[in-house]
Order: C-alpha cells, then structure tokens, then sequence
C-alpha cells in the first residue's frame, strides 16, 4: 500500500534506470503494493465490523470501524482539507523534483563536470574499473548533495502531516544507506556500460540491455533478503499472529492455491510511519507477501484478509513477473533512444567529450535518461494501475464466501487506507494519468461496492 505516485528517479533510480527498476523497493520505494496511486487501502460492512481481540489471539487494536456502511469516499471537513493540500503538496514537490534534476544534470554538463571527472580518473588510474569507481561515485553523490533538499522536504510534509514518525538522524541515515547502496550498484553499472560501448560503439545499448536483465532479476531476488532488511525489521506472521495465519489459510484453500506460512511477513513499519501498507516482493525462494504491522493494528480481521487477498492476487497471477518484463522491455527502448540521442548531440556539441565510450558523457546520459524516464512515467503507471485493478478483482473473488459481505468490508479497507494515508479526495485526470499507479480510492470503492458477477448470472475473472 505504497503512494499512489512517487519520483520517476532517485539517486539510486537515476544511474541507467536500472535502480529504478530493480531497486525500487529498499528505503523509499514502492513495490507491488495494494494500495495507493502508487499504492492504495480498504474498510467494512452494511453493520460495524467487531474488532477481533486479543482474546481470540489476533493482536490488532482497529480504531476505524465504521458506524455507517460505506457508500463512497468520505473524508470529515477538516481531514479532507488535510488531504487535499497533503496531496497538491506531493504532486508539486513530485514535478519540481524532476525539474531539479535535469536541471542539475544539465549544469553538470554545460559546465563540464564530466570532462573534469574523466580526467582525474585518468590520473588517478588507468585501469577502467577504478576509473568507473572514481567517476561514478563522484558523480553521483555531486547529484545526491544537490537533491537532498527536495528529499528533505519529502519528509518534512510526511511529518507535518503526521504521515511519519521517523525522526531526522534515523532518516538521514536511512538516507545514506539508500545512497550507498546506489553508488555501489552505479560502480559496476558504469565500468560494465562503458565497457560495452567500447567495444561495440554501435550496438551498445542492446548487449547492454541484454547484460542488464540478469542484474535486474538478481536484484529482485535479493530485495527481501538482504536489502529491505537494511531499513525495517521484519518477523515471520505465524510468530507474530499465528491466529491471523490460520485465517488466512481458508483464502489461500479458497482459491486452490498454497501460499506457505513460511512466505508471510509482517514488517514493522511502525517504527517509523503511520502509512498502512502491503505488498508482494521477490522472485522464485525469495518471494513473499508482506503485511505493515499498522495494517494489522489499524483494520479489522476481515479486512486484514481483504487485504491479503489483494495481494495474494499479485502472488498468484505472477504480477511481479510481468511488471518486471514490461520494465524490460521498457529498458530496450529507453537505451535505444539514448543511443540515438547520446550520439546525436556528440555529433553537434561535443563540449570535451571524446565519444559516447568518454566517462564525460555520463552526466548527458544521465540526463537523457531522467527526461525518458519521466515522459515514459504515464505509460508504466498506467500499467501498474491495470494490474492493480486485477488485483482488487482476484480479491473480492477469492473472499467471496470466505468474508461475510466482502464488498462492504472491501469498500470499508480502502476508505481506512485514505483516512490514515490522506490520500487525495479528487485528484484531477491529468494527475492519475501521469502519477498515479493505482486506481484513486474514489474509483476502487465504487468498484468494490458493485462488482458482484454471481448475483447477476455472470461468471468470475480468476477465481471459480
């Protein structure tokens, strides 16, 4: 249950788009999510859902039951307002951020950083890789420094609108990790790309594209393992709410699947935000659904299961696989473009650059890349928003019989996800079809409330 929307690049994402891509998960990232635009929520019932206490070994404490059936989107005055200047406040931030970016990008070139850099590294060695590794990191962190503002503030708004609670130093060095995680990944990137160009100065950008499919996927796999576990704490769910396993054990059977208790986690998230969340992660062993301990703390057992069911949809109808090969294939364009592009401007203004296979070209790829990354942002969002969809679909089937009255009780789960995450009442249509990579909450109440093919003689998408 992620953002509906997030920056198209990060210093991570910014290196190749790769980051992006494959690292988009650690410290501030999005996943296959639930919830809002970038991700999104749920809540319950035409009667109030009863909480289900400790005394039934199920440890969440939900404070949002509804005393009304939900019949759409509602937010009190006071909190709609909150919404909404939250919401404008990310969206202009958002744009800003990336007009800050090529614009440092583009200073970078005109003044002719990168020529700077490739010749300190040239005197500094001439072995490549530590060419790469005096270049890139250099580079990077230049771009890092002057972007951290604009992060800063990211946070500032998550704070002032009681969104977070992670304090500044426990940010910063989540900040940092995130950092170097991305230079020690852009190491490797860079020496390997330049290396390529080298030696294929006209394909280039397809063995590349070709070299990169495995690092991507190799990151996916690592991602639960061994990178997220660097920014939250995570415990297995049957340790945590054995009772909540179980429960969950009669959607997995419903919909004739196994999803072993060994591949449910709950995260605790509450150390350091108040968002409520879920997601799918990984690929192959590594693969697992997780659930933010404030998602269990904040909804009621049967929307806790709505909840799973949504992602069990991701699970179950292979959605990482599938949003990973759309990237991909987003890539082999994305470096196509850049190649033509790259040489382009070579051939009009070399501005010291010796050739697309100069270390100083790497500020102006950089810089074609973050522009094609944000053009292209509509196109992967509105991908995500399809599986998404898919995703409440396969939800609403697989707890159906399962949840008494499934579709109040999903309606009841979004409308709690808004509230606390404050998500934006009535975003503008430019702004979902650029940012949003999840259906609005208004949209996915009103399809929770009327999807309903078994009274009408019609027959489910996924589960029958």
């Amino acid at each position: 249950m992620k953002r509906p929307w997030s920056r198209p690049l990060g210093l991570a994402a910014t290196l190749l788009l790769v980051a992006r891509l494959a690292v988009a998960g650690t410290a501030a990232s999005g996943h296959e999510t639930l919830s809002k635009p970038h991700a999104s929520a749920f809540r319950g019932p035409d009667a109030p859902v009863s909480p289900i206490g400790k005394e039934a070994g199920f440890t969440a404490t939900p404070t949002n039951i509804p005393s009304q059936p939900v019949t759409g989107y509602r937010l009190p005055p006071d909190k709609y307002r909150r919404a909404v200047a939250y919401s404008r406040a990310r969206y202009r931030l958002y744009f800003a951020s990336v007009a800050w970016e090529l614009l440092i990008l583009l200073v970078l070139v005109q003044r002719r950083v990168g020529v700077r850099l490739r010749d300190l590294a040239e005197r500094v060695s001439q072995r490549r890789f530590l060419q790469a590794a005096v270049v890139t990191p250099l580079l990077l962190t230049i771009i890092g420094v002057l972007e951290l503002p604009a992060d800063a503030y990211g946070h500032w708004l998550a704070l002032n609108y009681q969104q977070s609670v992670q304090g500044w130093a426990s940010w910063l060095w989540d900040w940092s990790k995130g950092g170097l995680l991305a230079l020690l990944l852009a190491v490797f990137l860079a020496w390997m790309l330049y290396g390529i160009v080298r030696r294929s100065p006209r394909r280039w950008w397809f063995y590349f594209w070709l070299a990169v499919i495995p690092v991507i996927v190799f990151l996916m796999f690592i991602q639960p393992l061994v990178l997220e576990p660097l920014f939250f704490r995570f415990e297995p769910l049957e340790r945590s709410n054995p009772a909540l396993v179980a429960e969950i054990g009669k959607v997995v059977r419903r919909a004739g699947m196994e999803i072993p208790p060994s591949r449910m986690f709950e995260m605790k998230a509450s150390e350091k935000t108040r968002e409520l969340n879920a997601y799918v992660t990984g690929l192959g062993a590594s693969k697992r659904v997780v659930v933010w301990d404030t998602t269990i703390a904040r909804m009621t057992l049967p929307q806790v299961l709505l909840v799973f069911g949504h992602e069990m949809g991701h699970y179950v109808l292979g959605h990482l696989w599938k949003g990973m090969l759309f990237a991909v294939g987003g890539l082999f364009l994305a470096f196509y473009l850049a190649y033509r592009a790259v040489n382009w401007v070579l051939a009009r203004w070399g501005a010291g650059m010796r050739g697309a296979s100069d270390w100083a070209s790497l500020p102006l790829l950089l810089w074609i890349l973050c522009f094609l990354s944000f053009v292209a942002s509509p196109v992967f969002n509105g991908y995500r928003r399809y599986l998404e969809h898919q995703a409440d679909v396969y939800s609403l089937e697989v707890t159906h019989g399962v949840v008494p009255n499934n579709q109040q009780v999903d309606a009841q789960t979004f409308q709690i996800l808004g509230e606390v995450d404050l998500s934006d009442p009535s975003p503008s249509r430019f702004i979902e079809f650029w940012l949003y990579s999840h259906p609005s909450i208004s949209e996915r109440i009103d399809f929770a409330l009327h999807y309903d093919p078994w009274s009408k003689g019609g027959k489910p998408q996924f589960v029958r």
